[in-house]
């Protein structure tokens, strides 16, 4: 971790404003920095320090940003109104140092104030207030990002099970907010202290890969900076040259989310070239192409189509005379400011192109994402939209006129039309890429030209379309539709929609009561008319999932069970197969005697109900489950340094989970080379009401093949049931659980 000198004055803060060469109110600056300290004597962080050291660090960050004079106040300052309350409030605040210091302070603290007691809910509300302050003044979220990378540099002071809390929160929010609003710096910073936390195992093994790898080829970097200095040199082109290694998390989320080797990754070296035109950077572009050969697919031209995040570059991976693959990266000064500083760097190039006006287009995003909140209750489906719209990366198309639409990756026509216009989209009756007709869920690629059919007679948009769009925008404007346009249809789908959910739980009602049952359920979730809560189940903007659970209470309330009813006979094996148990959601793990635990199956054995198994700490995303005699088990529980990690853990399932969904469970079929082989086991499958998830032939140079398939499988009884049967096949020689 960063080791960090503790400052309690503002010596070296003052130094970093005057390397910048702008006029700062050096006064005021220094009266927060007195006033801070008054309200913060006494107090100290969980590493014994002056409190005061934080905000000075925080200041320090905010300066580095070349941020105006109110936002380094502000950072002094941002810790007062939460932690002094019983000394200052935002009125004082605000009568010593101005509306807009009072007014970035207070919103800094709205994102740190929250009481929620569901942390789903809690994230919900969370992303929510950043938004809706970024969308006031997009300095309070610069500002919060700093303070969370001090916090983030010294978190080693803290809890074990805090640090990796806080770990956890940085790399899902912070670190993407950084990147969406074009940070790198920062960001960077972020995921890399975050994965030392989440997966301290995973980040020493990649680190001490980079530096042996650097170590072996380190005469192979300085000939290619030699030789590109060289051409650039000859060609008279003023330039600065800056070598980059690939950071350990760009390598460790490529590895795991692409399932890379080491050996895969194409841009762990980089050059990156800044010139001072834009005509020199498509220059430098050419001589690089002329001194070394261009892998295919690999150029990006960021210039003549910006990232939202106004990031600008070229991109172009060439291979040297070794064999060795690299990055080279063009872009000119400003851009490389943009590029380390996004939208922060309006504070260092204010000009035309950067006016309030130019701003207000570049955050029209978050404007969008509030507004999609508007048409549906789910809070599951609010946190995920949030999600995909902010921290998705991007895939840029052009419309037939040339204008750059950018949306998450694995967005489809639909997207792109309602991108552009609603009106658009709900008058679409098909899509055309380059000038052919293609589904309108076909996902999009970087670089197509999409064109959108309408028809002036077109009816609307398909409800099926709101399953199939990828982006919240698409979905809120669809549902908007029909809420406006579709109420009578809308009432009709919820009413049947509820009589549907009555039926399944095997409750006999008359119209009257189900009306009074679903008053009761209305009234408890907000709505002011049974036909509103109709309505919203039938647009989309109320998911079945909200209230099912309430419809037995509500029923047994307005619809007694009469005498001759069999509810009693139910003997308690019935119940016990009927009634989940809390866990359930959790695959039916306990760890450490505790429920409730955030787990996910490791990929590397597949551990099925009724297998020992254990649970490992790891990589941010809860505790990983394997089985016990799994190879990275044995191997990982020889590491003393990990012991803490390891946690006992059990199934808890009734009847081992038989009735209880599905488990992903991998085959390994070693076949005779024949022909239909492979639609016998598909059949056998099939009769057995097994789910294929996944299936793919692997040849072998011997008079045979093997089939890998990943199959759905309750517990290890009906694993070995599935594998009994296909061994009866003729031709299958040998089945092994997972694939080698």
């Amino acid at each position: 971790m960063s080791n960090l000198s503790v400052q309690t004055d503002i010596t070296r803060l003052l130094s970093i404003l005057a390397a910048t060469g702008k006029k700062y109110d050096i006064e005021k600056i220094t009266r927060a920095f007195q006033y801070a300290s008054e309200m913060h004597e006494g107090q100290t962080r969980a590493s014994g320090e002056p409190y005061i050291s934080h905000p000075i660090a925080v200041a320090e960050i905010v300066a580095g940003l070349e941020l105006d004079t109110d936002s380094i106040c502000a950072a002094l300052l941002h810790d007062t109104v939460e932690d002094c309350a019983e000394k200052t409030n935002l009125k004082e605040l605000e009568k010593r140092f101005g509306k807009d210091v009072a007014m970035l302070v207070d919103g800094l603290t709205k994102i740190v104030i929250l009481q929620v007691e569901d942390k789903e809910e809690a994230d919900i509300e969370n992303l929510r207030k950043m938004l809706l302050v970024m969308s006031r003044d997009i300095r309070v979220i610069f500002i919060k990002l700093c303070d969370r990378l001090h916090n983030m540099r010294t978190l080693g002071a803290k809890p074990d099970e805090k640090r990796r809390m806080t770990a956890l929160e940085t790399m899902h929010v912070y670190a993407p907010l950084a990147h969406r609003l074009g940070i790198q710096r920062i960001k960077q910073e972020l995921e890399s202290l975050s994965l030392q936390y989440l997966d301290p195992i995973g980040f020493a093994e990649i680190q001490n890969y980079i530096e042996q790898k650097y170590g072996q080829n380190l005469n192979f970097i300085e000939k290619i900076r030699a030789q590109v200095s060289a051409k650039m040199t000859e060609n008279q082109i003023h330039f600065t040259l800056e070598g980059r290694i690939k950071s350990v998390y760009s390598i460790y989320k490529k590895m795991y989310t692409q399932n890379k080797s080491f050996d895969e990754i194409y841009d762990f070296y980089a050059l990156r070239i800044i010139v001072d035109t834009e005509l020199e950077c498509y220059t430098a572009l050419g001589l690089i192409h002329e001194m070394f050969n261009s892998v295919p697919g690999r150029f990006k031209d960021y210039i003549s189509t910006p990232k939202p995040n106004m990031y600008r570059s070229l991109h172009t991976t060439v291979i040297g005379r070794d064999g060795i693959p690299f990055e080279v990266q063009i872009r000119t000064w400003e851009m490389h400011h943009i590029a380390e500083y996004g939208i922060a760097a309006h504070w260092k190039y204010k000009s035309g192109a950067t006016s309030k006006e130019e701003m207000d287009r570049k955050l029209e995003w978050i404007a969008g994402l509030l507004e999609a909140e508007d048409n549906t209750r789910d809070p599951d489906e609010v946190l995920s939209a949030l999600k995909t719209d902010i921290f998705h990366d991007e895939v840029y198309v052009f419309t037939p006129k040339g204008d750059v639409i950018s949306l998450p990756n694995g967005a489809n026509v639909i997207d792109f039309a309602y991108a552009v216009h609603s009106a658009i989209g709900n008058k679409m009756i098909g899509g055309k890429i380059n000038g052919m007709i293609v589904p309108i869920d076909r996902t999009l690629q970087n670089g197509e030209i999409v064109e959108i059919l309408t028809s002036a007679s077109s009816k609307g948009p398909s409800r099926d379309w709101i399953n199939i769009v990828k982006t919240s925008g698409a979905r809120s404007k669809i549902r908007g539709w029909f809420k406006r346009e579709q109420r009578a249809d809308n009432i009709v789908l919820g009413r049947n929609t509820v009589d549907a959910e009555i039926r399944k739980i095997r409750r006999n009602v008359t119209d009257a009561q189900r009306e009074e049952i679903v008053r009761g359920i209305a009234d408890r979730l907000g709505y002011n008319s049974n036909d509103d809560f109709y309505n919203a189940i039938g647009y989309g903007g109320l998911a079945v999932s909200k209230f099912i659970n309430r419809l037995p209470e509500e029923c047994d309330r307005v619809v007694r069970p009469e005498a001759d009813e069999t509810v009693q006979d139910i003997t308690p094996d019935q119940v016990q197969v009927v009634q989940k148990p809390r866990n359930m959601r959790n695959g039916g793990i306990v760890v450490d005697g505790e429920h409730g635990c955030m787990v996910k199956f490791a990929k590397c054995c597949n551990p099925l109900p009724g297998d020992d198994v254990v649970g490992f700490v790891t990589k941010g995303f809860g505790i990983s489950i394997h089985k016990t005699d799994c190879p990275n088990v044995l191997a990982g529980r020889a590491n003393p340094e990990n012991a803490d990690r390891w946690k006992e853990a059990h199934w808890e399932l009734p009847n081992g989970g038989g009735d209880n969904g599905v488990y992903e469970a991998l085959l390994q079929i070693y076949v005779e080379d024949r022909i239909g082989i492979l639609a016998e086991i598909t059949a056998v499958l099939a009769d057995m009401r097994v789910s294929i998830l996944q299936i793919n032939a692997v040849s072998r140079k011997e008079d045979g093949s093997i089939l890998n398939l990943k199959v759905g499988c309750k517990n290890t009884e009906h694993y070995h049931s599935i594998v009994s049967r296909l061994q009866s096949l003729n031709g299958v020689r040998r089945i092994a659980r997972g694939f080698s």
